[in-house]
């Protein structure tokens, strides 16, 4: 769904300028896709300071009239073999299980809610009050794409993202340092407990949390780690030893593997607010994942870039 883009003023407000240069991408430690660890050059860009949230997408949406992936009818001729009560609109929801299960098969705790989208997150009846300064979700590639444009920005590539949420620390676990809570401090959002079960956390602290509501990386960003996934514009590759493995906290497609096996994945990056060590320690500058550019969930948002040149003097910055 094509959209005009918006006008050009004030577009590094609220970003952050990262440098060009070479960094270590990927890590050796911890999953096979984010194997192997190699030299990587970006140019400078400017990125979010924060990832997309509900308030800024309900104003691109109200501009423009757009109407994402989630809330459009599924077309029997891609999706030939599902089954025909899953072809309206609708987007994958998190439901926690009562108690342990086979950490193998995510259709434990994700289903494929009719009616559930970024105005409906929790599916039919949920609202967004209360959320305006969450991220958004429930955003399929396109639509993180077309407001990317709308907004005269771009998502970044893999080696933009992984690079700013590095912050300036070179080869460190997380976009904070090595230590997973440096000092007894919460650093991001992510899960508590055992996943998918048992949740720690008060039931209002659940779920998203509004953006920089936790410390920023070195370079001032937030919400690099947990929270939201957030979409790339590359397209995923992965090692032969883990490309028939389904991603961690990611859902499976929503659709039969047929159709699955015509739809490309893109990367994601950062993790979410569904992280777990108990399953899935991806809330790591290294770590990525692969997800259906038809597919969205209840953990998965975006931020922009600009690739211009910095202010006068070449300063790092920008309103924040």
């Amino acid at each position: 769904m094509a959209v005009a883009a918006g006008p050009a003023r004030g577009l590094t407000k609220n970003m952050v300028w990262v440098p060009g240069g070479s960094f270590l991408m990927g890590s050796a430690e911890f999953y096979p896709e984010e194997r192997p660890v190699r030299q990587v050059s970006v140019g400078g860009f400017w990125i979010d300071s924060r990832p997309v949230t509900v308030a800024q997408f309900r104003r691109f949406v109200r501009s423009t009239g757009y109407v994402t992936v989630a809330e459009r009818p599924l077309d029997p001729a891609v999706y030939s073999d599902a089954d025909p009560a899953l072809l309206v609109p609708g987007s994958l929801v998190f439901f926690a299980t009562s108690g342990p299960v086979d950490l193998r098969d995510v259709s434990q705790w994700w289903r494929y809610t009719p009616g559930a989208c970024w105005r409906h997150p929790g599916g039919p009846g949920s609202t967004l009050h209360g959320l305006d300064q969450h991220p958004v979700t429930h955003v399929a590639a396109e639509d993180a794409d077309a407001y990317a444009a709308w907004a005269g920005k771009e998502l970044p590539t893999e080696a933009e993202w992984e690079s700013a949420a590095r912050g300036g620390l070179e080869g460190a676990v997380f976009t904070w340092g090595d230590d997973p809570a440096p000092e007894g401090r919460v650093m991001a959002n992510t899960w508590v407990g055992e996943f998918p079960w048992q949740s720690l956390k008060p039931p209002g602290k659940r779920g998203t949390s509004p953006v920089g509501s936790f410390p920023p990386n070195g370079f001032g960003l937030f919400d690099m780690a947990g929270n939201v996934w957030e979409w790339t514009s590359d397209y995923f590759a992965a090692p032969a030893a883990s490309a028939d493995k389904p991603p961690c906290c990611a859902p499976a497609p929503s659709q039969p593997s047929a159709a699955a096996e015509r739809i490309p994945r893109r990367v994601i990056k950062g993790g979410s607010h569904l992280c777990a060590p108990n399953y899935c320690l991806r809330y790591r500058p290294a770590a990525r994942q692969g997800e259906a550019v038809d597919t969205s969930t209840a953990h998965l948002g975006l931020r922009c870039v600009v690739r211009a040149a910095p202010g006068p003097g070449g300063q790092r910055g920008g309103s924040m």
